[in-house]
């Protein structure tokens, strides 16, 4: 199977890092030219560089906080259009549930939802204008297994799986689709920071991941973290014509985590 996305331009909010960065690094391998965020100039710039050279599309600088109104604006002025929307961009923590405060279950909200609420309500009406389109949310297997270590991200992502179906039926009938990918525990810097807090700090990595599955996540069957790459190759797919068909879901990346037929 190979997918050709020359021609389309892409938005993959958060890109800077992790998940982000290897869905924008997949989708310009692909051919399309990809529009790399991040809340700095510096770090977006820094992202493009370590990009640019898997890259058959081009890319796009296009800085700015999402989780504002003023940094979607700032995003929309350099991309007034897209054909592929991914809306990775989130924050996570752990956290004692009764430690949460209003402020907190807000920033993650603004963070984590209405972010990519924003965008799609920006860039979903062209797509259907245009009879062709993809938009996609990472959700997290923490949608339907709530971690009780942080209920506040559980919550956003469950909220994601219930905005990208909603959006789908706006767009029912229009050639544009809207999916959810449900990403298992994935190996990223960020997530190399949660695991040391919940796993011995003196331990090496590959102990640490070991014992933070075998302690935390026990329900994976891959038993071993995700690498960003294979959340990347279950978006690039969904932003193809391969996924015309698919609509409406929630899809698994997840390693067997979900103890579960459906999400």
């Amino acid at each position: 199977m190979r997918i050709d996305l020359s021609g389309k331009t892409a938005l993959v909010t958060g890109s800077t890092q992790g998940i982000g960065e290897a869905i924008a690094t997949g989708l310009a391998r692909a051919g399309a030219s990809v529009g790399v965020n991040g809340r700095s100039d510096h770090s977006v710039a820094a992202a493009m560089a370590r990009i640019e050279s898997a890259a058959a599309g081009g890319l796009v600088a296009a800085p700015g906080d999402l989780a504002t109104d003023e940094g979607c604006r700032r995003v929309l002025s350099v991309l007034p259009h897209v054909d592929i929307l991914v809306n990775n961009l989130g924050v996570f923590g752990a956290k004692p549930a009764f430690e949460i405060d209003d402020d907190e279950w807000r920033r993650y909200f603004e963070v984590n939802v209405l972010a990519g609420i924003r965008l799609t309500r920006a860039y979903l009406p062209g797509m259907i204008a245009g009879g062709w389109g993809r938009v996609q949310y990472i959700a997290s297997d923490s949608a339907v297994v709530i971690p009780a270590e942080m209920i506040h991200y559980g919550m956003t992502k469950t909220a994601l799986l219930a905005v990208s179906r909603g959006f789908a039926k706006e767009a029912a009938g229009s050639g544009v689709t809207v999916n959810s990918v449900i990403a298992g525990p994935t190996h990223t810097a960020g997530v190399e920071d949660f695991v040391y807090q919940l796993v011995d700090k003196n331990l090496p990595w590959e102990e640490a991941q070991r014992v933070f599955m075998r302690e935390h996540r026990p329900q994976s069957l891959l038993r071993r973290l995700i690498e960003p790459e294979e959340i990347a190759n279950m978006v690039v797919y969904l932003s193809s014509t391969f996924a015309s068909a698919t609509t409406g879901g929630a899809l698994r990346v997840d390693g067997g985590y979900v103890d579960s037929i459906l999400p």
